[in-house]
């Protein structure tokens, strides 16, 4: 019983392992989850897009979040960046039908979206975790967390 308490604990807790990182290789246009309808969404007028991302490989690991948004540079181009599980291994999956956003003028556009991560080394399985991620549009800082447990 307590082994299951403490099991459902960790579950329930926070998990540090995620980064963001500038557009590389995971975010190539053939990387863009199909049906693209289905998988990319905007919002703020337009000027923010979410995509999913399947690079295929590794099977544990190949789903990412594509952020396209402001600040914008010298040249009008949104900045690029990717949400990653850890270590730019990638999420197991990304259940985008169902992402979610709001937006609270004190901190800016909120996004929720069901994933999928091995949370462990030597996991057999994936769980069901949330990504939970805020955008600053006016510095372009993205600040994820991944929380265990559907």
């Amino acid at each position: 019983m307590i082994r299951a308490l403490a099991a459902l604990a960790v579950l329930a807790t926070p998990a540090a392992a995620q980064d963001v990182i500038a557009c590389d290789w995971q975010a190539s246009a053939w990387n863009l989850a199909e049906p693209w309808e289905d998988n990319s969404r905007t919002f703020s007028n337009g000027a923010v897009r979410i995509a999913k991302l399947d690079v295929g490989e590794p099977a544990f690991g190949g789903f990412f979040v594509l952020v396209l948004s402001p600040p914008y540079g010298e040249l009008g181009e949104r900045q690029c960046r990717v949400l990653t599980f850890p270590d730019t291994s990638g999420f197991a999956g990304i259940d985008f039908d169902r992402l979610e956003a709001a937006y609270d003028p004190s901190v800016g556009l909120m996004f929720t979206v069901p994933v999928r991560v091995f949370a462990m080394t030597d996991a057999v399985e994936p769980v069901g975790a949330m990504l939970k991620f805020s955008l600053n549009q006016a510095t372009g800082a993205i600040s994820p967390r991944l929380e265990l447990g559907d």
